[in-house]
Protein backbone atom coordinates (compact mmCIF):
# COMPACT_ATOMS: atom_id res chain seq x y z
CA UNK A 1 0.00 0.00 0.00
CA UNK A 2 2.83 2.40 0.80
CA UNK A 3 4.27 2.18 -2.71
CA UNK A 4 0.80 2.59 -4.23
CA UNK A 5 0.30 5.78 -2.23
CA UNK A 6 3.72 7.10 -3.30
CA UNK A 7 3.05 6.42 -6.99
CA UNK A 8 -0.40 8.01 -6.94
CA UNK A 9 0.80 11.01 -4.95
CA UNK A 10 3.60 11.53 -7.48
CA UNK A 11 1.13 11.50 -10.37
CA UNK A 12 -1.19 13.98 -8.70
CA UNK A 13 1.62 16.27 -7.55
CA UNK A 14 2.98 16.44 -11.10
CA UNK A 15 -0.41 17.25 -12.56
CA UNK A 16 -1.79 19.71 -10.03
CA UNK A 17 1.22 20.85 -8.03
CA UNK A 18 2.46 19.97 -4.55
CA UNK A 19 0.89 23.05 -2.98
CA UNK A 20 -2.71 22.57 -4.11
CA UNK A 21 -3.03 18.80 -3.56
CA UNK A 22 -4.23 17.75 -0.10
CA UNK A 23 -4.02 14.43 1.71
CA UNK A 24 -7.81 14.20 1.23
CA UNK A 25 -7.35 14.52 -2.54
CA UNK A 26 -4.89 11.63 -2.59
CA UNK A 27 -7.06 9.47 -0.32
CA UNK A 28 -10.15 10.12 -2.48
CA UNK A 29 -8.26 9.34 -5.67
CA UNK A 30 -7.09 6.03 -4.22
CA UNK A 31 -10.44 5.21 -2.65
CA UNK A 32 -8.94 4.84 0.82
CA UNK A 33 -9.25 6.73 4.09
CA UNK A 34 -6.85 9.50 5.01
CA UNK A 35 -6.00 7.44 8.10
CA UNK A 36 -4.45 4.81 5.85
CA UNK A 37 -2.08 7.38 4.38
CA UNK A 38 -1.10 8.59 7.85
CA UNK A 39 -0.21 5.02 8.83
CA UNK A 40 2.66 5.25 6.36
CA UNK A 41 3.47 8.99 6.34
CA UNK A 42 3.38 11.21 9.40
CA UNK A 43 2.53 14.31 7.33
CA UNK A 44 2.37 15.74 3.82
CA UNK A 45 6.02 16.78 3.92
CA UNK A 46 7.05 13.14 4.39
CA UNK A 47 4.80 12.06 1.52
CA UNK A 48 6.11 14.77 -0.81
CA UNK A 49 9.65 13.74 0.06
CA UNK A 50 8.97 10.07 -0.73
CA UNK A 51 7.00 10.79 -3.89
CA UNK A 52 9.67 13.10 -5.29
CA UNK A 53 12.42 10.58 -4.50
CA UNK A 54 10.41 7.86 -6.24
CA UNK A 55 9.85 10.00 -9.35
CA UNK A 56 13.50 10.96 -9.39
CA UNK A 57 14.67 7.35 -9.26
CA UNK A 58 12.18 6.32 -11.96
CA UNK A 59 13.39 9.09 -14.27
CA UNK A 60 17.00 8.12 -13.73
CA UNK A 61 16.33 4.47 -14.53
CA UNK A 62 14.44 5.47 -17.69
CA UNK A 63 17.30 7.72 -18.80
CA UNK A 64 19.78 4.89 -18.28
CA UNK A 65 17.65 2.67 -20.51
CA UNK A 66 17.77 5.30 -23.26
CA UNK A 67 21.55 5.55 -22.94
CA UNK A 68 21.81 1.79 -23.52
CA UNK A 69 19.93 1.87 -26.84
CA UNK A 70 22.87 2.87 -29.03
CA UNK A 71 21.75 6.32 -30.19
CA UNK A 72 24.43 8.81 -31.16
CA UNK A 73 25.06 11.50 -28.54
CA UNK A 74 22.73 14.11 -30.05
CA UNK A 75 19.92 11.66 -30.76
CA UNK A 76 20.30 10.38 -27.20
CA UNK A 77 19.67 13.82 -25.73
CA UNK A 78 16.58 14.30 -27.89
CA UNK A 79 15.21 10.92 -26.79
CA UNK A 80 15.79 11.86 -23.15
CA UNK A 81 14.04 15.17 -23.77
CA UNK A 82 10.99 13.26 -25.05
CA UNK A 83 10.80 11.41 -21.74
CA UNK A 84 10.79 14.61 -19.71
CA UNK A 85 8.30 16.26 -22.07
CA UNK A 86 5.93 13.33 -21.63
CA UNK A 87 6.39 13.34 -17.87
CA UNK A 88 5.63 17.03 -17.47
CA UNK A 89 3.04 17.42 -20.25
CA UNK A 90 0.10 17.77 -17.85
CA UNK A 91 1.87 19.84 -15.20
CA UNK A 92 0.11 23.10 -14.47
CA UNK A 93 3.19 24.72 -12.95
CA UNK A 94 6.95 24.01 -13.05
CA UNK A 95 7.36 21.17 -10.50
CA UNK A 96 10.86 22.12 -9.35
CA UNK A 97 9.82 25.73 -8.78
CA UNK A 98 6.98 24.56 -6.54
CA UNK A 99 9.30 22.35 -4.55
CA UNK A 100 11.77 25.18 -4.12
CA UNK A 101 9.03 27.52 -2.91
CA UNK A 102 6.94 25.26 -0.69
CA UNK A 103 9.24 22.35 0.25
CA UNK A 104 12.76 23.81 0.25
CA UNK A 105 14.36 20.96 2.21
CA UNK A 106 13.09 18.38 -0.27
CA UNK A 107 14.19 20.63 -3.14
CA UNK A 108 17.71 21.05 -1.75
CA UNK A 109 18.10 17.30 -1.26
CA UNK A 110 16.78 16.42 -4.70
CA UNK A 111 19.00 18.97 -6.48
CA UNK A 112 22.05 17.59 -4.74
CA UNK A 113 21.07 14.01 -5.58
CA UNK A 114 20.06 14.91 -9.11
CA UNK A 115 23.40 16.41 -10.03
CA UNK A 116 25.37 13.52 -8.57
CA UNK A 117 23.18 10.99 -10.41
CA UNK A 118 22.80 12.74 -13.76
CA UNK A 119 26.40 13.95 -13.83
CA UNK A 120 27.49 10.51 -15.02
CA UNK A 121 24.86 10.51 -17.79
CA UNK A 122 25.79 13.99 -19.04
CA UNK A 123 29.52 13.28 -18.89
CA UNK A 124 29.02 9.99 -20.72
CA UNK A 125 27.06 11.77 -23.42
CA UNK A 126 29.79 14.37 -23.89
CA UNK A 127 32.51 11.73 -24.13
CA UNK A 128 30.43 9.75 -26.63
CA UNK A 129 29.78 12.85 -28.73
CA UNK A 130 33.48 13.65 -28.91
CA UNK A 131 34.31 10.10 -29.98
CA UNK A 132 31.61 10.24 -32.66
CA UNK A 133 32.91 13.53 -34.01
CA UNK A 134 29.65 15.30 -33.11
CA UNK A 135 31.16 17.44 -30.34
CA UNK A 136 34.45 19.36 -30.44
CA UNK A 137 37.52 17.68 -28.94
CA UNK A 138 38.53 20.79 -26.97
CA UNK A 139 35.47 20.75 -24.69
CA UNK A 140 36.05 21.08 -20.96
CA UNK A 141 33.85 18.13 -20.01
CA UNK A 142 33.57 19.00 -16.31
CA UNK A 143 32.42 22.56 -17.00
CA UNK A 144 30.13 21.55 -19.86
CA UNK A 145 28.47 19.00 -17.57
CA UNK A 146 27.78 21.64 -14.91
CA UNK A 147 26.63 24.19 -17.50
CA UNK A 148 24.17 21.78 -19.08
CA UNK A 149 22.74 20.68 -15.74
CA UNK A 150 22.23 24.32 -14.70
CA UNK A 151 20.68 25.12 -18.06
CA UNK A 152 18.18 22.28 -17.89
CA UNK A 153 17.24 23.18 -14.32
CA UNK A 154 16.60 26.77 -15.41
CA UNK A 155 13.63 25.69 -17.57
CA UNK A 156 11.69 25.20 -14.31
CA UNK A 157 11.89 28.92 -13.54
CA UNK A 158 8.29 30.16 -13.40
CA UNK A 159 9.29 33.52 -14.91
CA UNK A 160 10.37 31.80 -18.12
CA UNK A 161 6.99 30.10 -18.36
CA UNK A 162 5.00 33.31 -18.00
CA UNK A 163 7.18 35.17 -20.49
CA UNK A 164 5.71 34.81 -23.99
CA UNK A 165 3.64 31.80 -22.80
CA UNK A 166 6.53 29.36 -22.96
CA UNK A 167 5.77 25.72 -22.30
CA UNK A 168 8.06 23.26 -20.56
CA UNK A 169 8.48 21.39 -23.85
CA UNK A 170 9.50 24.55 -25.71
CA UNK A 171 11.94 25.61 -23.02
CA UNK A 172 13.54 22.14 -22.86
CA UNK A 173 13.99 22.17 -26.63
CA UNK A 174 15.52 25.65 -26.58
CA UNK A 175 17.92 24.61 -23.81
CA UNK A 176 18.91 21.43 -25.66
CA UNK A 177 19.49 23.30 -28.92
CA UNK A 178 21.52 25.99 -27.15
CA UNK A 179 23.66 23.35 -25.41
CA UNK A 180 24.25 21.36 -28.58
CA UNK A 181 25.17 24.35 -30.74
CA UNK A 182 27.76 25.38 -28.15
CA UNK A 183 29.49 21.99 -28.42
CA UNK A 184 28.87 20.74 -31.93
CA UNK A 185 31.21 20.21 -34.84
CA UNK A 186 29.96 20.75 -38.40
CA UNK A 187 28.85 17.11 -38.40
CA UNK A 188 27.12 17.65 -35.07
CA UNK A 189 25.27 20.71 -36.34
CA UNK A 190 23.96 18.71 -39.28
CA UNK A 191 22.74 15.99 -36.91
CA UNK A 192 21.15 18.65 -34.71
CA UNK A 193 19.24 20.16 -37.65
CA UNK A 194 17.96 16.71 -38.57
CA UNK A 195 16.71 16.17 -35.03
CA UNK A 196 15.06 19.59 -34.88
CA UNK A 197 13.16 18.90 -38.10
CA UNK A 198 11.72 15.73 -36.57
CA UNK A 199 10.85 17.32 -33.23
CA UNK A 200 7.35 18.63 -32.55
CA UNK A 201 6.59 21.37 -30.05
Amino acid sequence: MKETIIKKAGEIFLKYGVKSVTMDDIANDLGISKKTIYKHFKNKVALVDSAVSYLHESMHNTVLCVCDKGYNAIQENFEIKKIFSELFKNSVNPPMYQLQKYYPETYTKIIKDEFSIFKECITGNLEKGIQEGLYRKDINIELATKFYFSLMMSVHDSKLHTYNKNTMNKLELCALEYHTRALATAKGLQTLEEQLEKTEL
